[in-house]
């Protein structure tokens, strides 16, 4: 009967990507950086993990799956972007004992500086640029009954360019479902919910003459309008099922299909096969994406101390004509 489960609902997952038509809406929302995903395991299972995620990471993810945490966690990943883009994640979450797990994030995004040009010094001024994309975030999640768990998340998002900046706020919302079909799970995730960001800063002011052919018509100061953009909304819906093979073996299948405001209707598959939960091996295929395809990863997991482990994951993603992704990540349960 699981089964039979399974494979119904992931057709009907995969048939939403494509059913979306072909207006993909790109470039009508901003803070890109915050669909860039945190955490090499989930990479190395194609992105299929809204209702994958159960430890720290869930604070991207899935707000809801924190409440699989029965431990505090510290996490770090780095991903060596394309374009020479660096993206640097940091997590704490704790255990409030029965209140529910709370959580803290901060996302920083960084390039390195760019030569300042204009049209009547097309070859650069001298002057350099940068930009900076940051985002500190606040969740929490608890069990509402004993198969069904719900999160939040509160974020403060910034970006910068130059001398110009923009300010503004999000919010994600989770839910993950034990369905008592085993360990089947079916779970959902809106995030980056909030209202419109715009830049401002010294850069959009400038001298405006309203008649050239008066010399006695003095200057305006006037400002440069600057239009709005959305935040990069994103519903999420997947399952996930382990399968054991005796003492030693578990393998997990989980397929998921994402939403974006800005893009047409994608999905994802992935598969992860852990021997005694200490080593992983991961694999994953985005499905309607521009570049992004094949997936690949693994996970070792180690007692440190008696009461304190570590994990690292590594992820391998195809990027296509960008080429490819690596991310690294790190956690410690304590």
């Amino acid at each position: 009967m699981v089964k039979k489960l399974m494979i119904i609902i992931c057709v009907a997952l995969l048939s939403t990507t494509v059913v979306a038509g072909d207006f993909s809406k790109v470039g009508t929302a901003g803070a890109q950086f915050l669909k860039i995903g945190v955490g090499a395991r989930y990479h190395g299972l194609g992105e299929a993990s809204v209702a994958v995620a159960d430890d720290i990471y869930s604070l991207y993810w899935n707000p809801a799956g924190l409440s699989g945490l029965r431990a505090s966690q510290v996490a770090f990943t780095h991903v060596n972007y394309i374009a020479d883009i660096n993206l640097n994640y940091i997590a704490y979450a704790g255990r409030l004992n029965s209140a529910g797990v709370f959580g803290v994030s901060a996302t920083m995004l960084s390039m390195g500086d760019q030569e300042i040009t204009t049209v009547d010094q097309p070859d650069g001024t001298g002057e350099m640029y940068t930009a900076t994309s940051f985002a500190l975030q606040f969740s929490y999640a608890r069990d509402l009954t004993t198969r069904f768990s719900f999160g939040a998340s509160l974020k403060y998002i910034r970006e910068e360019i130059h001398r110009e900046t923009a300010n503004g706020w999000g919010v994600d919302f989770g839910t993950m479902l034990y369905t008592g079909l085993n360990n089947l799970r079916i779970a959902m995730n809106i995030s980056n919910m909030g209202p419109e960001m715009s830049f401002a800063g010294p850069d959009l002011d400038v001298n405006y003459t309203p008649d050239e052919n008066d010399p006695n018509q003095d200057d305006f100061v006037s400002r440069l309008k600057v239009d709005p953009y959305d935040l990069p909304l994103t519903f999420r819906v997947g399952l996930a099922y382990n399968w054991l093979f005796g003492d030693n073996y578990k393998l997990l299948m989980a397929i998921e299909a994402k939403h974006p405001s800005d893009n047409l209707q994608q999905g994802s598959i992935g598969s992860e096969l852990d021997w005694r939960e200490t080593y992983f091996l991961r694999a994953g295929y985005k499905f309607n994406y521009d570049e992004e395809g094949l997936g690949l990863g693994a996970g070792f997991r180690t007692g440190v101390t008696e009461t304190t482990d570590l994990i690292l994951d590594y992820a391998w993603v195809d990027f296509g004509r960008l080429n490819s992704v690596h991310r690294f990540s790190a956690s410690i349960t304590f």
